[in-house]
């Protein structure tokens, strides 16, 4: 069976006509990401929506992302949470899909997805502080001071001085009745901030 050979000048025909129609559309999709931004600074999310809409792509993960983001600041949450699934279907190990889609869960409530993108996270970078803090907050929220404290005790072996983490790891040391550490951990706190409040609070508990 002879292979079917295409005639040099059509085969060139069809690149440009293609090339032509790809570079009109990404002008288009590009036009379309600048009139979204321009509206979310006037903070009009649902003409944002309509922006980047009428250049939909299903399998565009750059399109499902932001729209997960305008959805989420207009307060659609459920369809937020749909653009940012679709986003991670298209790129399952992008850590930015993960955290948007957290974003309109929290705002929901939806904490145990939460938790769930958080330790998928978490499988791929375990260093991530801001994941392992966020999580050590929620499972401290939940009054599992344990998990909370050894989250917590990550972020503060990789920044030792930081505030947030410090003080969160002093009140879990507390909870747990590890009181010396807790002491410990509250004045480092108190060498940040002189006269935090929390800080303070927890050093009265321990005297």
């Amino acid at each position: 069976m002879k292979h079917l050979k295409l005639n040099p000048v059509l085969l060139l025909l069809l690149t440009f006509i293609f090339s032509s129609y790809a570079s009109a559309q990404d002008e288009k999709v590009i036009e379309a990401f600048s009139k979204s931004y321009d509206s979310e600074t006037n903070l009009d999310y649902n003409q944002a929506i309509k922006d980047l809409t009428a250049v939909y792509s299903a399998d565009s993960y750059e399109i499902n992302l932001r729209l997960g983001w305008l959805n989420y600041k207009a307060g659609n949450y459920d369809e937020a949470m749909n653009k940012y699934q679709k986003a991670m279907d298209l790129m399952p190990y992008s850590i930015e899909a993960k955290l948007g889609y957290n974003l309109p869960a929290s705002a929901a409530n939806l904490w145990d997805k939460v938790v769930e993108n958080y330790d998928k996270i978490l499988l791929m970078d375990p260093q991530n502080t801001f994941v392992n803090y966020q999580l050590g907050y929620i499972y401290y929220s939940r009054q599992d001071y344990f998990k909370a404290n050894s989250l917590f005790e990550k972020v503060v072996n990789l920044y030792p001085f930081g505030y947030e983490a410090l003080l969160m790891f002093a009140w879990s040391n507390y909870q747990l009745g590890n009181y010396r550490e807790a002491k410990v951990l509250f004045n480092k706190v108190l060498m940040l901030s002189p006269k935090d409040a929390s800080a303070l609070e927890g050093l009265g508990l321990i005297k």
